[in-house]
């Protein structure tokens, strides 16, 4: 399966995403909210704030000095166009799996997705031996 239109790698990292998918959802956020928001230290979200703003993908407006300072963060038009662009891949990919395999030869898809379980114990399929077997 090849990657979808949209894909988009820089985004894709489960911290980055989580960021720009709680911006998506509003104007401006400031940076405690965001923090505290996803559970992220100080230096872990600026570290992600400062990847995704050199790609454009966001906006930070440092307010004030010293003690009152403020951070605001917004996502920029680019941003939002990338991230609705990997939520779009990422429900292609979604999609396709629940589709199952396209040619056949396997198994139906409703079975191709079912998980098989292991038996333990002594049933006749199970593959440990019981005490008494493993003692001879």
């Amino acid at each position: 399966m090849s990657t979808p239109t949209g894909f988009d790698e820089l985004i894709h990292p489960s911290t980055r995403l989580s960021v720009v998918a709680l911006l998506a959802a509003t104007e401006w956020a400031d940076f405690p909210f965001i923090r505290d928001s996803l559970s992220l230290s100080d230096s872990a979200l600026s570290k992600q704030l400062h990847t995704l703003e050199e790609a454009r993908y966001l906006e930070i407006q440092k307010e004030g000095g010293g003690r009152k300072r403020r951070t605001k963060v917004r996502l920029t038009d680019r941003g939002r166009t990338a991230f609705e662009g990997h939520v779009a891949a990422l429900r292609a990919i979604v999609e396709g799996a629940a589709k199952g395999p396209s040619s056949g030869g396997g198994a139906p898809p409703s079975q191709a997705a079912t998980p098989r379980a292991h038996t333990v114990g002594r049933g006749p399929a199970s593959t440990r031996p019981t005490r008494t077997e493993a003692r001879r």
